[in-house]
């Protein structure tokens, strides 16, 4: 497949995620804080800025002693540069995946220890979810969500195109 799949799906999310970013940049803060008209809870604002923490907070368990784990909150005109750290990161994790040493599982805040490969997979799940969610809020606000899925990703690296008839 040329490509690691890992890689592929990493650098999906950062598009992706760049892209829900720049479409809710264009919004007022009455758009951005107004209560979903859909069964979402929560802003598109605590939203995007949940998705954006919550991938911050992904990074740094795999990268971090649990001592040095940021915990405080991510101000709102910091989400880019937060993702851009984050998901740069995790797209080296996703490179680097075939000779990792993660053989050890990783100590959580919350009591748990965890493979991880399982932080990996949530990574790409959570952001998907709330991406969608943001999406469902835009368009109920009237505004038209930017296209983030696989498809529009493979046209956009020119991995999918189009047959001349």
């Amino acid at each position: 497949m040329g490509e690691r799949v890992l890689v592929q799906l990493f650098e999906h999310n950062n598009w992706a995620n760049r892209r829900i970013v720049e479409a809710c940049a264009a919004l007022t803060d009455a758009q951005l804080d107004a209560e979903p008209q859909t069964a979402t809870k929560g802003s598109i604002r605590e939203t995007l800025t949940h998705l954006v923490a919550a991938q911050r907070g992904y990074h740094a368990l795999l990268t971090l002693p649990l001592e040095a784990r940021p915990v405080d909150p991510l101000p709102f005109d910091a989400l880019s540069a937060s993702l851009e750290h984050s998901g740069g990161g995790l797209l080296a994790l996703a490179r680097d995946e075939p000779t990792a040493h993660w053989s050890e599982r990783i100590r959580t805040r919350d009591g748990h220890l965890v493979e991880p490969w399982v932080v990996m997979v949530q990574v790409i799940n959570h952001a998907t979810e709330h991406r969608e969610q943001i999406k469902s809020m835009l368009t109920a606000l009237g505004v038209t969500p930017p296209d983030v899925d696989g498809w529009s990703h493979g046209v956009a690296r020119g991995a999918l195109v189009s047959i001349a008839s």
